[in-house]
């Protein structure tokens, strides 16, 4: 009866082409035959080759999420998804990876189809929408992201501005292999307490008493009263860290010894952005606190 119903629509629907899955190689003899015993066209029949798990099994739902929906909700932009399904199992003969749509109408040819499955590796397809992450422009990637902030209660009305958000968005983008991972990277710019480890201050095998010396190093320099900008704070941070190994006797390119306790009691974080650009977006009011926060934590 399957056979007959799809003989029939095809015809009703007046199909010309049918692009399908390799599984249903064997059902199209039999499809056919019919369509000769009714008297109707034969449409022009192509088979791909299957999706395929990385142990090489049929992709299916019993694998995990495998429908557009899962991908959406996790924040895979669909350009990169168009992308990332188009080099399943094709390839221009080039090196390139990265198309637009409309450079896929204009190269995609079903010959160069390979005949074997096609593997559907996620790293590839984080690596993509990565890269797309990183082109999109930043007012219309921060609108992306909200949704996510919003969705965590990370974002309470009037909490940032949207210039703040977009200062955010802009040093985490090159972290980002998915939308949905902004809430993970971001979320100490939101909140009033950081909760971490104090072993999280220390650079290396640096005693307790030599990060607290640290932290009131950095907590002295950044509150003269100058100009609380990026480029400033840096510059600032960059000269404290070299004066700060010759005083203390540290390795003079070493700049962790005064750079990674401040980062680290800034985001609550083995891994951020710089804390330049955290102390940035923070304020000097919540980046002195967070300071203060850390030195009580040593002792």
């Amino acid at each position: 009866m399957y056979h007959f119903a799809v003989v029939v629509d095809d015809f009703l629907m007046q199909i010309s082409h049918v692009i399908r899955g390799e599984e249903h190689l064997s059902n199209t003899p039999r499809q056919i035959l019919i369509q000769r015993a009714l008297g109707f066209d034969q449409p022009l029949y192509a088979h791909l080759p299957l999706m395929l798990n990385p142990d090489r099994s049929k992709l299916s739902k019993r694998h995990g999420d495998v429908a557009l929906a899962d991908y959406h909700n996790q924040g895979y932009l669909p350009e990169a998804i168009v992308n990332f399904m188009a080099l399943l199992g094709w390839n221009p003969g080039t090196e390139k990876e990265v198309f637009s749509l409309s450079q896929l109408a204009k190269e995609f040819s079903i010959e160069n189809v390979q005949k074997a499955g096609a593997v559907f590796n996620i790293k590839r397809m984080d690596f993509l929408n990565g890269l797309y992450i990183r082109e999109k422009p930043i007012e219309k990637l921060t609108e992306l992201c909200v949704p996510f902030l919003k969705s965590a209660g990370l974002l309470v009305q009037g909490q940032a501005s949207r210039d703040k958000l977009q200062k955010i968005i802009e040093v985490l983008k090159s972290r980002m292999k998915k939308l949905s991972e902004i809430i993970e990277l971001s979320d100490f710019f939101f909140k009033d307490k950081l909760n971490y480890d104090k072993d999280l201050l220390r650079w290396q095998k640096m005693s307790d008493s030599e990060v607290k010396d640290s932290l009131l190093t950095s907590e002295k320099i950044l509150m003269e009263d100058k100009k609380w900008d990026l480029k400033n704070l840096e510059k600032e941070l960059f000269l404290a860290a070299e004066k700060f190994n010759l005083e203390k006797g540290y390795p003079e390119k070493n700049r962790g010894f005064l750079l990674w306790p401040l980062r680290a009691a800034l985001s609550g974080k083995d891994s951020s952005p710089s804390p330049f650009e955290i102390a940035d977006i923070l304020d000097k009011e919540k980046t002195l606190k967070r300071i203060k926060d850390a030195i009580k934590m040593l002792g």
